[in-house]
């Protein structure tokens, strides 16, 4: 299990400080201290006093493959970072150098031996803690980008974790657990998350555990608790923080997910929502991208964005090529393992009819997004999503947050909940460079951040559910409220 119980560690700091004295305590380096006091916490520690926590030091974010004992595309914290974040020109502005320590390390207690943590404590600390879910099965530098580049200066410590899990590795179709990267590739890969022991569950014990060990390194380090903790996340990460400020409300004082995975075994999940894009994309193709065609409509009415196409290249057949099998793959090796991948194909996958021949929605229950807020909370998701469609995903979480405050009695806590909908914005930032037409979500879900801790520390009421036109930004005013009353708008 990776939920560490450090209570007592707290006080154990202050007894090393009232016995032994600040000169003791800096007498040795700052990263020996911190990793001593976290001895059997963490593992195989990396510590470094970095002249600056952000991507402009290239220390800050390993190399490719550079953890030793790993197969190449394990562990890939420089493509990792890349994945969430806008192209260069786009991305988290670098103003300043944040001087501090950055450490690296497995959670000593995972039984096996993937969970890992990575802390970064700024000099000049603003009190405060920004704990960070990771897309994908991407690394705990993830957000190095996207996140961490804005949070760490402006103060905040910032911890992130890689959900207990390594990345893949190449494999083949002799593998009962591989997975093809698309219908059209003979390139096999192995998700680490597919193996025995590695349930979804994992990710929102890391995220748990991620928050305590962070929180218990900012005791040691500056001698005090963090004063407010907020989790960000984007993607899978954005699954992560959904649950963190469902389940955790003692570690988290709030949350921004972008883009989150809604979780459902009834009303919505990606192993439902993915077969029919996947079933119809080759007609598609094959009426020359006619957007009128059957094969169009039906990707449409399931719920998909409408396509952009300049020349051959198109905004569906990008996630076509990157995402639609590669991931439906991945979540049925894990939550419905005995139906025949590629035998009966994955286009071919019905969620309604597996829940009659399998144990699938048993397997979702314990992961299940279950919109039960218990601290304030923002979504910020685009209208042009084609791998986590809007309507099933977005919208169908802040639905069930509604419903369940809906279902709340006067005595139970309310708290706030908003959506912003980025008009044309979709899942994978980069995508702009090819289309556009496309609008970045990356820097409406740093202003939802800076709203929500104004909100969480000042009483300051969020701004309206809306949906933020293109060129625009969330505005107190809402220009739209409500959601997008289209998908795109060219």
């Amino acid at each position: 299990m990776l939920l560490l119980r450090l209570a007592g560690w707290g006080g154990l700091a202050a007894l090393v400080f009232a016995a032994y004295g600040p000169s003791t305590a800096l007498a040795a380096g700052r990263c020996d201290r911190l990793v001593a006091m976290l001895h059997g916490q963490i593992a195989d520690a990396v510590c470094t006093e970095s002249t600056d926590l952000t991507t402009a030091n290239p220390a800050t974010t390993p190399a490719n493959n550079s953890l030793a004992g790993l197969p190449a595309f394990a562990f890939t914290p420089q493509t990792d970072r890349n994945t969430i974040a806008p192209s260069a020109p786009n991305r988290t502005p670098i103003t300043h150098a944040v001087p501090g320590i950055q450490l690296q390390a497995r959670f000593a207690k995972d039984p096996l031996g993937e969970a890992r943590i990575l802390i970064r404590l700024p000099d000049s600390w603003n009190g405060r803690l920004v704990v960070a879910g990771a897309s994908g099965t991407r690394s705990e530098f993830n957000g190095d980008f996207a996140w961490s580049d804005y949070v760490v200066q402006k103060g905040y410590a910032y911890v992130s974790q890689n959900k207990g899990i390594d990345n893949f590795y190449l494999s083949s179709a002799a593998d009962p657990l591989a997975c093809r990267l698309n219908p059209a590739s003979t390139l096999y890969v192995h998700f680490y998350d597919d193996d025995p022991g590695a349930p979804f569950t994992r990710w929102n014990q890391s995220m748990q555990a991620a928050a305590r060990v962070g929180r218990e390194a900012l005791q040691f380090h500056y001698g005090r608790l963090p004063a407010r903790t907020y989790a960000v996340g984007t993607s899978n990460g954005g699954y992560q923080v959904r649950r963190a400020v469902e389940t955790a409300p003692d570690l988290f004082d709030g949350g921004v997910d972008w883009e989150g995975t809604f979780i459902d075994p009834v009303a919505s999940n990606i192993l439902a929502t993915l077969p029919p894009a996947l079933l119809n994309y080759p007609d598609y193709v094959a009426s020359g991208f006619d957007p009128n065609s059957t094969a169009a409509k039906n990707i449409l009415g399931a719920g998909y964005p409408p396509d952009i196409v300049s020349g051959t290249n198109s905004l569906w057949g990008l996630y076509w090529a990157q995402f639609w099998e590669v991931t439906q793959c991945q979540w049925q090796k894990r939550l419905d393992p005995s139906y025949n991948t590629y035998g009966a194909g994955l286009a071919n996958y019905v969620y309604v009819d597996r829940l009659a021949a399998s144990d699938v929605a048993a397997d979702l229950t314990p992961i299940t997004t279950t919109g039960r807020i218990k601290r304030p909370l923002i979504t910020v998701a685009g209208t042009m999503d084609a791998l986590l469609p809007i309507n099933d995903q977005a919208r169908a979480y802040a639905r069930a947050v509604r419903r369940n405050a809906e279902d709340a009695s006067d005595d139970d806590r309310r708290p706030a909940y908003r959506l912003y909908e980025v008009q044309n914005g979709n899942h994978i930032e980069t995508f702009k460079d090819s289309f556009p037409q496309l609008e970045l979500i990356e820097p409406h879900a740093q202003k939802a951040f800076d709203l929500l801790v104004a909100h969480v520390e000042q009483g300051t009421g969020l701004p309206p559910d809306q949906c933020v036109p293109r060129g625009g930004s969330i505005a107190t005013q809402a220009a739209q409220p409500g959601s997008c009353t289209a998908l795109f708008v060219p």
